[in-house]
C-alpha cells in the first residue's frame, strides 16, 4: 500500500509578499498586472478572497470587488527562490518529490511509513517545518493515490490537514462535487451536470461502458478515479511537453504590422528557453483571443525541429497571415513549441493543421 502527500503552499504569491512586507499582514493582496491595462490576478491573499475575487480573473473586475485590496506587481524571481526553500525541506524528508508548481508537489512517503510513524505525522513534520523556516502555511492531502491527495489537500484550506484512511477513498470522494476529479474540467463537469451527474459518487455509480462513450480511451482511468483508485506513480523527473510566451495587449490591436512585432518578440522569448533547455520541436502553435474574448489555437507541424526565433517566427507569422484581416481585433497572443525530439532521419512533407 502507497502513501502519498500532496502539499500545496497557501495563496503562495500572495503570501510570499504579505510576508516579505509586514505592513501588508492582514490586508487583502491581489499579485498581478494593473487594473487599467487589462491585468489578470496571479494571486489573492485569503483576506481578498472573502470578496469573491481568485486568481485569473481581470484585476479590474478584482479591485472593483475589493476596492480596499493592495496590488502588488509579481515577483516570481522571488517566488522560485522560497519555491526551492520549499523543496529542500520536501527533499530533506523523502528523495520521492514530483514538483507540479512553483507552489504545489507530490511526495511518496511509502518507504518512511511504519507502525510508530503514520503518514499523517510525516505530513504534521512537514507543515511545521515550513512553518518554522519559511514563515509560510502549507495544506497537505494525505491518501493512497495521487488524485485523492490532492483533492483532500483542498479540503480544508489554508494550513489544512487532511487524512483519507486506506479504504475511505471512494467515500470521501462520493459527496464532492465532479468538477473536484482530477481531469474533469469546466466544460466536461457542465456536461455531466446535464445528464443528471453533480457528484463523483453519482459518476462512480455508472456502467463501464458508459464511461467508454462519454471519455473514449480515458473512460477506464476515469472510472478508477472517480472510485477512488489511481496507480499513477509519484515521478521525479517530469518531461516538458511545450514551451510558449503570451501576452494580453494593452489595447485590442488588428494592424498586421503590429501584430507581426507581437509575435516576433514572443517567438523570440520562446526560443531563448528552448536554448536555455536545449529542446527543439516539430510543432509552432499560435494561441489567439479576439476583443469579443473567442479564444483559439492554430497549429503547424513541420518535417525538422526549430529552436531557433527565425525559425519559429517564420511559422507563426505564416499562421498569424491567414488570421488577421480587417475588422478582426486582437485583445492576447501566444506564440508555442511543442512535438519535442530529435530531426528525423527520412524528413517528410510538412502537416497543417488547427486544433
Amino acid at each position: 500500500m502507497r502513501h502519498i502527500l500532496h502539499a500545496d503552499m497557501d495563496a503562495f504569491y500572495a503570501s510570499v509578499e504579505q510576508r516579505d512586507n509586514p505592513d501588508l499582514a492582514g490586508k487583502p493582496v491581489l499579485v498581478g498586472g494593473s487594473p487599467t491595462s487589462r491585468g489578470v490576478v496571479a494571486a489573492a491573499s485569503y483576506e481578498a478572497r472573502r470578496f469573491g475575487v481568485h486568481s485569473a480573473m481581470p484585476m479590474s473586475v478584482a479591485a472593483r470587488q475589493c476596492p480596499r485590496a493592495v496590488i502588488v506587481r509579481p515577483r516570481f524571481d522571488r517566488y522560485r527562490e522560497v519555491s526551492e526553500q520549499i523543496r529542500a525541506i520536501f527533499l530533506g524528508v523523502t528523495p520521492l518529490v514530483e514538483p507540479l508548481s512553483l507552489d504545489e508537489a507530490y511526495l511518496d512517503v511509502t518507504a518512511l511509513v511504519t507502525p510508530e510513524r503514520e503518514a499523517e505525522s510525516i505530513a504534521r513534520e512537514i507543515k511545521a517545518r515550513v512553518r518554522a523556516d519559511v514563515g509560510l502555511t502549507i495544506s497537505v492531502g494525505v491518501s493512497t493515490c495521487k488524485s485523492v491527495a490532492k483533492v483532500a489537500s483542498d479540503f480544508d484550506k489554508p494550513d489544512g490537514l487532511t487524512v483519507v484512511p486506506p479504504g475511505g477513498e471512494a467515500a470521501f470522494l462520493a459527496p464532492l462535487a465532479v468538477r473536484k476529479l482530477w481531469g474533469i474540467g469546466p466544460k466536461t463537469a457542465a456536461r455531466l451536470e446535464t445528464e443528471g451527474i453533480h457528484t463523483i459518487g453519482q459518476l462512480a455509480a455508472r456502467p463501464d461502458e458508459w464511461f467508454s462513450g462519454w471519455f473514449g480511451k480515458r473512460g477506464p482511468e476515469v472510472r478508477l478515479m472517480a472510485n477512488g483508485q489511481d496507480d499513477h506513480p509519484v515521478s521525479t523527473e517530469r518531461e516538458t511537453k511545450s514551451v510558449s510566451a503570451e501576452t494580453t495587449l494593452a489595447e485590442d490591436v488588428s494592424e498586421l504590422e503590429e501584430l507581426r512585432d507581437i509575435v516576433r518578440r514572443l517567438s523570440d522569448r520562446v526560443a531563448r528557453h528552448l536554448e536555455g533547455s536545449g529542446l527543439q520541436g516539430r510543432t509552432v502553435t499560435l494561441k489567439l483571443r479576439l476583443s469579443d474574448f473567442t479564444t483559439f489555437t492554430r497549429q503547424v507541424t513541420i518535417a525538422a525541429p526549430v529552436s531557433e526565433a527565425s525559425e519559429i517566427d517564420t511559422v507563426a507569422q505564416g499562421i498569424l497571415e491567414r488570421e488577421a484581416g480587417p475588422g478582426r481585433w486582437f485583445r492576447l497572443l501566444g506564440v508555442g513549441v511543442s512535438h519535442f525530439g530529435p530531426a528525423p532521419e527520412n524528413p517528410q512533407l510538412a502537416l497543417f493543421g488547427d486544433d
